[in-house]
């Protein structure tokens, strides 16, 4: 069984989540975020190009150079679900059940569902268990003519204890003050606390950590979110886990980590990503993956 391999790796699982979850030893969590597919409707895609240089390429880059684009390859998935929130709930109901005492979930939603999914939270945690209504807001992507260009996402946070919650605000990277002009100069110099909303780009597209994978988010927000919520050696879930960025941040900060995919393109964009950690690739019965 792959949970009896947790004390000496961590561990990166092909399988429905909805089974995984049944068989995680419960309590065991400090923290779990998950990034669901936001049930757009939609087909999402990710092309990755190649940028060659060239005499003759029709793009022309810095200092000049020209370069040839060529697509080499692409990624993508069907954000559909019948009934998405249903299925949610189910999973939901389990991931309670895996955290600590003092441990916090995390949920990743657009504007399409983050109401509907509060309401849900509050009666499977209870409203005293919410904690937060995170807006992580960046600026990149089309302009909508007819609407107010839809430009953040929502992380709704809920806590398994009300008040007995893991939460150290000095672990957390301070930021600028807007309006540095306005406080002292040791204060500017220190930078402030996050609020509640969090600018931040989305990952560049000639980023070091990009992985062209469809969904993938930064690793500056996963950052913020496992220095707050969890200690070093704390263990760390994501059963949305897609390209891999909690992991990535977990194996970084010194915590350990369950990733669960039903997609085996993620895990191989897993197996890249995490080459470097003590991690094992299982899939959903326990035995070792043999990754291309």
């Amino acid at each position: 069984m792959f949970v009896d391999r947790m004390d000496a790796l961590d561990l990166v699982i092909l399988g429905d989540n909805l089974a995984v979850l049944g068989r995680l030893p419960k309590a065991r969590f400090q923290l779990i975020y998950i990034d669901p597919p936001f049930n757009t409707g939609t087909r999402r895609e990710r092309r990755i190009q190649t940028a060659v240089r060239s005499e003759v390429g029709r793009h022309v880059g810095f200092g000049g150079n020209r370069y040839a684009i060529s697509a080499s390859d692409s990624t993508s998935y069907a954000d559909s679900h019948h009934d998405y929130l249903a299925s949610l709930r189910e999973r939901l109901c389990l991931a309670r059940e895996l955290l600590t005492e003092s441990g916090t979930l995390y949920l990743h939603l657009d504007y399409r569902q983050a109401h509907y999914a509060k309401v849900m939270l509050d009666e499977l945690f209870g409203r005293d268990c919410f904690l937060n209504e995170i807006v992580w807001a960046y600026d990149y992507g089309g302009r909508a003519r007819d609407r107010w260009p839809a430009k953040h996402d929502t992380i709704l946070v809920y806590v398994k204890s009300a008040g007995r919650h893991y939460f150290n605000q000095d672990a957390i990277e301070r930021i600028p003050y807007l309006a540095p002009g306005l406080v002292t100069p040791e204060k500017a110099a220190r930078g402030k606390l996050p609020t509640d909303v969090w600018w931040q780009t989305i990952v560049p597209t000639n980023g070091r950590e990009k992985t062209g994978y469809p969904t993938q988010k930064p690793e500056a927000v996963l950052q913020r979110i496992v220095d707050a919520s969890s200690r070093e050696g704390d263990w760390v879930l994501d059963f949305f886990a897609g390209s891999g960025t909690t992991g990535a941040v977990a194996q970084r900060s010194g915590r350990r980590f369950v990733l669960v995919d039903a997609n085996e393109e993620a895990i191989r964009v897993m197996a890249r990503r995490l080459a470097t950690g003590n991690v094992a690739f299982v899939n959903g019965s326990g035995n070792d993956l043999a990754i291309r």
